[in-house]
């Protein structure tokens, strides 16, 4: 079975939309597929499936007697089940360590071609394990600053966390970092390679353990929400980071353009790849469970240096391509009267507003970053 754990940085990225529409693209490819909603603070995944609240996660930790079986319900869809979240059962978002490892365990017995897994926004500590129960985890973006800071931030929250799970209970590197926290030193504020090379230093086992876990952690990147195709630069400036601070390499498994067809759809209670399955957006998702599938069938999902290079290359094409798409759609909307004149103005001044708001957005995480580097929480970049 193929697990892919779908996580953000931040909340309002189209996470839960990229992860219903996922599943159902890959059951359409006559795949047997799981989707789970594991935001369990937040749960609604059922909106996007078009069903009533039915009882999941949260029922089956609290009612007793209740199997985890009987939370994985069928769906209007050929080949797609799903396992809900609950979540207006109250504490249910805070899970005991207990109900963490029956949860993972029950996941794994499910028998499935593919498991799509929406985690919850941020960095908790049950969100950064879920996201670790699979190698090929997927980080999901937008362009703006905020959101691929906390893409970053949620990234090096998982290295720092698989740090903390390569030194055993007991272990010189673990008596480590249990000292750093009792000093109070926040782990986000360490630079990892230094930390790493510490670790090295008081506990050889656990940090080549850490290096042999790290060498196999292979994250995946998906960029949403996209306006025109310079927006790409993100995806690069975060691949980055994440090579020159936290050590790893990023796949693109590709762009998706904002399409306002989603929030008519979300109210229809119907999937966007059944309201509109030739729209740029779904034909975007349909382009990305292409490449999950090509995944599934590849003996080892870990990539070379050109193939991940050629990842973000392709992601570029496909930017400008689906730009092109968008552009020729608002046309033919706008000669069948769909669309009007007024309603275009008016979607250029909102974009306007939100360009302003990004700008302002950005000037403030700049003055952030430098006065983070002048207090010496992060390492100072160069040629950026």
């Amino acid at each position: 079975m193929h697990i892919f754990p779908i996580a953000s940085g931040k909340g309002g990225v189209g996470k839960s939309l990229i992860a219903t529409n996922l599943a159902i693209a890959l059951a359409q490819a006559g795949k047997e597929v799981v989707l789970v909603d594991l935001d369990l603070g937040g749960s609604n995944l059922h909106l996007m499936l078009g069903i009533p609240a039915p009882r999941g996660i949260g029922s089956f930790l609290t009612t007793p007697g209740l199997s985890f079986q009987d939370i994985v319900r069928p769906t209007q869809y050929e080949r797609l089940r799903f396992v809900p979240g609950d979540a207006e059962i109250p504490g249910v978002a805070n899970l005991t360590a207990g109900q963490k490892k029956k949860i993972l365990s029950h996941l794994r017995k499910l028998h499935a071609d593919y498991l799509i897994i929406d985690l919850g926004a941020g960095t908790h500590i049950n969100t950064l394990d879920f996201f670790l129960m699979s190698n090929n985890g997927i980080i999901v973006t937008t362009p703006t600053p905020t959101a691929t800071v906390n893409a970053y931030l949620f990234l090096k929250n998982v290295i720092f966390r698989l740090l903390y799970l390569s030194c055993k209970r007991g272990s010189e590197g673990y008596h480590y970092l249990k000292r750093l926290e009792k000093e109070g030193k926040a782990f986000q504020e360490l630079y990892l390679p230094k930390l790493a090379e510490l670790i090295k230093e008081v506990d050889p086992e656990s940090y080549e353990q850490f290096t042999r876990s790290l060498s196999s952690f292979h994250p995946r990147l998906i960029l949403n929400m996209l306006e025109q195709p310079q927006d790409t630069v993100r995806a690069q400036r975060l691949r980055r980071s994440c090579q020159q601070y936290l050590g790893i390499d990023i796949e693109h498994l590709g762009i998706i353009y904002r399409d306002d067809l989603q929030d008519i759809a979300l109210s229809s209670k119907l999937p966007i790849l059944v309201y509109k399955p030739d729209s740029v957006l779904s034909q975007a998702v349909y382009r990305i469970a292409d490449k999950l599938l090509q995944i599934g069938e590849e003996e080892t999902s870990l990539l070379d240096i050109e193939e991940i290079d050629e990842s973000f290359q392709e992601a570029d094409v496909e930017a400008q391509i689906d730009f092109e798409n968008k552009m020729e759609y608002v046309e033919e909307l706008l000669h069948t009267g769909t669309l009007t004149m007024g309603d275009l103005v008016e979607t250029v001044k909102m974009q306007q507003l939100e360009i302003n708001r990004l700008r302002k957005e950005n000037q403030f995480l700049k003055a952030q970053l430098v006065k983070a580097m002048q207090n010496g929480f992060l390492p100072e970049t160069r040629g950026e």
